[in-house]
This record gives C-alpha cells, sequence and structure tokens, in this order.
C-alpha cells in the first residue's frame, strides 16, 4: 500500500493547473444512462472515483472510450442491466446517482444502499421521497433501492439542502412527463455544471444554482459535448498549501466564483489573492495568484452548503490554523463525524480540543515531522498540508483516500518546489 513521504519546509513557487472536479465529473457520467446517444465529455480527472464510476456504468451496459487523456466518450445506446450493485456502490457513495437516471430512462431500477461512511451517515431518504413523489414505487429490500414506474413532475420539497439528492432527482425530472418543481435545492457550482450539460442534451431547466429549480420534461434527450469545471476543493487546496508554507503560486484553470468564501478566509488569514481572467467562466478561465509574506493569521469559520464555507475545505483550512498567531475557532454544521483529522495533525504537535463539533484550534510555533494516518479524502489533503509546513519528514499511510479526489497532487506539489513523493 503506497504512502506519501513529506519532507516540510519548502515555500511553494511556480506555476499549477486545476484539474476538473470529482464531484461535477460523477453526476455527470451518470447523466450518460439518460440518453441512447453519446454523450463526449472533456476535463475528465482520472481518479480512482471516475474509474469505479465507469466500471459500474460499463457493467449495465455503457459503451465506454477513454483512450484520450481527459476525454470520455459514452454511448448509453443499449443499457443490458439497469442495476448497481453492492460490490461497486461500497467504495463509493456517488453509486447512488445512477437511481434517478436509470428509473427515468428504463421505467425501473435496482440500486444498492450505500454502507457506512467515515465522515457521517449521509441517509438518502431525500432521494426515494422525491422519487416517490414522482410517481415511482421504491421497495427497500437485501440492501437495495428497488424502483418502478414511469415518472411524473411534482413538487418536492426537501428537508434540507443535499447535493447527490439534488442531482439525482434533476436527472430523473428531464425525462418525466410534465414540469418538475425541486424547492429548498442545494445550489453547489457542481450542479450548475451537471445542468449545463442537461441543458446540453436538451433538457429543459430554470434555476440550476438556486434553491429553486424548475426542470421541463421532455420526451428524449440528445448526444452533446461537455467540458467538466475546474474542481474548486483542489483549488482551494492548492490555495491553502501556499498561504500555508508561503510563496507565490499562480493557480490556473481555475473558476473564481465557486471559491469565494475559502478566498475570503484566506485573505483574512493574510494571504493576497489576485484573480485574472473571466471570473466566472465556467470552463475555468480564472488564474488566481497567491502569496503570503507576513504572519497567518487565526481565523474562526463555520462550515455550510454554498455559497457558505465548504466542508469540504475545513480540514485543509485546520491544517493553515496550527500556526496562526492567535486562536482559531473551527465549527463543522454539516459532517457529524469530520473532525478525524484532529488526533493525527496533534501527532503533528499541532494543539487542538475538538467540543462537540467545534475544533479549537490554537496556533503553535512549530509542527514536527511523524507518522499519521489518513482517515478520509479531505483529511488526506489536511495532512499533506501538515506536512508541508512541519519540520523534518512526515509520512502519510493510506493515501487511497488521497486518490479518490486528487489527480497527481505529489507530482504538482513537487513542481512547485515540495519535497514530496510516494513510497511503497
Amino acid at each position: 500500500m503506497d504512502k506519501l513521504l513529506v519532507e516540510g519546509g519548502q515555500r511553494l513557487h511556480g506555476e499549477v493547473v486545476v484539474s476538473g472536479a470529482k464531484n461535477a465529473a460523477l453526476p455527470i457520467l451518470c447523466a450518460s444512462l439518460l440518453s441512447a446517444e453519446p454523450l463526449v465529455l472533456s476535463n475528465v480527472p482520472r481518479l480512482n472515483d471516475v474509474n469505479t464510476m465507469e466500471r459500474l456504468l460499463a457493467q449495465m451496459g455503457v459503451a465506454i472510450d477513454a483512450r484520450t487523456p481527459g476525454v470520455v466518450k459514452l454511448d448509453s445506446g443499449r443499457i443490458d442491466w439497469p442495476l448497481a450493485p453492492y460490490e461497486l456502490v461500497k467504495t463509493m457513495r456517488a453509486s447512488i446517482l445512477a437511481l434517478g437516471p436509470l428509473l427515468a430512462r428504463c421505467g425501473e431500477a435496482r440500486v444498492s444502499l450505500p454502507g457506512g461512511c467515515a465522515i457521517g451517515l449521509r441517509p438518502v431518504d431525500q432521494h426515494v421521497k422525491g422519487l416517490e413523489a414522482m410517481g415511482a414505487t421504491i421497495d427497500l429490500e437485501h440492501g437495495y433501492i428497488n424502483a418502478t414506474g414511469r415518472l411524473r413532475g411534482a413538487t418536492i420539497v426537501f428537508d434540507m439542502p443535499t447535493v447527490t439528492g439534488t442531482e439525482n432527482l434533476l436527472m430523473a425530472a428531464t425525462l418525466a412527463e410534465g414540469t418538475t418543481t425541486l424547492e429548498n435545492a442545494a445550489r453547489e457550482p457542481e450542479i450548475v455544471d451537471l445542468a449545463r450539460c442537461l441543458t446540453a442534451m436538451g433538457a429543459r431547466i430554470a434555476g440550476a444554482g438556486s434553491n429553486r429549480i424548475t426542470v421541463e420534461g421532455v420526451a428524449a434527450l440528445h448526444g452533446a459535448t461537455h467540458a467538466v469545471m475546474p474542481d474548486r476543493i483542489e483549488t482551494g487546496t492548492f490555495l491553502a498549501a501556499v498561504a500555508a508554507t508561503g510563496g507565490d503560486v499562480a493557480v490556473r484553470g481555475a473558476q473564481a466564483d465557486s471559491l469565494e468564501a475559502v478566498m475570503d478566509k484566506l485573505r483574512e488569514a493574510g494571504a493576497t489573492i489576485d484573480i485574472r481572467g473571466e471570473q466566472g467562466k465556467h470552463a475555468g478561465g480564472d488564474t488566481l495568484r497567491i502569496r503570503r509574506d507576513g504572519p497567518i493569521k487565526a481565523v474562526s469559520l463555520r462550515t455550510a452548503p454554498h455559497p457558505g464555507f465548504p466542508t469540504d475545505m475545513q480540514a485543509q483550512f485546520m491544517a493553515l490554523a496550527t500556526l496562526a498567531q492567535g486562536t482559531s475557532v473551527i465549527t463543522e454544521t454539516i459532517f457529524e463525524n469530520r473532525m478525524m483529522h484532529v488526533q493525527e495533525l496533534k501527532r503533528l504537535g499541532a494543539d487542538i480540543e475538538v467540543e462537540g463539533s467545534t475544533a479549537i484550534v490554537k496556533g503553535v510555533d512549530k509542527l514536527t515531522g511523524a507518522d499519521v494516518m489518513a482517515t478520509d479524502l479531505r483529511a488526506s489533503a489536511c495532512l499533506v498540508i501538515a506536512g508541508l509546513i512541519a519540520e523534518g519528514r512526515t509520512t502519510i499511510d493510506r493515501i487511497y483516500h488521497l486518490d479518490r479526489g486528487y489527480e497527481r497532487i505529489e507530482q504538482k506539489l513537487s513542481a512547485l518546489g515540495a519535497r514530496i513523493s510516494r513510497i511503497a
């Protein structure tokens, strides 16, 4: 099992290019199930989660051509088996996103219930409730969601904003008879990117990016081409790394308006960030130049659904806060078990106390290298940043978590001057 070896103390300099967004690519890959015509995607990151989703679609009969780097062609002209088995779903919760498209296109779907998740429960009840409101008959038996029926438009009010729930019902609604309205919908940029792809395929969608999305169902969707948006969490991770280590880096191919809350907090912590390019251009037209020469300042934050501070950046920001002047108070409001990186940071010398869902981080003079273990995807990135600022060597175990969501991160950081390598 691979590990990362990080030798800290290097400031970062140069340029880095952001990859396509994992959290946008996964639902868009599932959107291919909605049409019998080919969907061609570009800017697709090569990640373990993307590979898993492609295997899931392939076992249903989808023909996939991924020979060109960053480009995936999917042909769902024939769906042999509308099934998402436990063997694949257990490795990636996003597999639940096949449920809505399969049911809408085939009139039936059998999708395994996702297993437990290290960072929280993440129930799928909102998915089920929404599909039942659209006329589906759903049975839960032997660990599977069995769904049948012809979908029709409905007004669905989410109990709470849910990203995958919004995506699943948005895709299902494109082929439903009549008009579907999603109230209290999630507003994340990845949902907007999915809506762009669906619109290119012939869907009629209004309001994506707001808390009220309206979808007018159509008889069929056609083929299309679509470029996946840049990964805002990878972007934020590089920005946090530079803010932590110091230096001067240009992060290219970003989407600045998807990351405003994170940039505000990094500026508050003492970083300078300049934006060049077309702010808001979804294909990634922005270059974000970040530098920090002065001390790191303590900053407090609360995670919140978009456009608030993203839960997927909480761990990386905590690594930055370990060396800040003063005390940072970081409160997690999205997932009930997303502080597992705290114990690993303390192994490096961080001064952190957790009270319920709040971490109180008192800045220390230095971190020192140690052997640590990643517990989830974003905790992995947190430990990489901590290793970059610690004195001596840090070895990070269980980095298969990291490979789920970051494309060649050690190579990208090495090109910026970090001393980081993958070891057996």
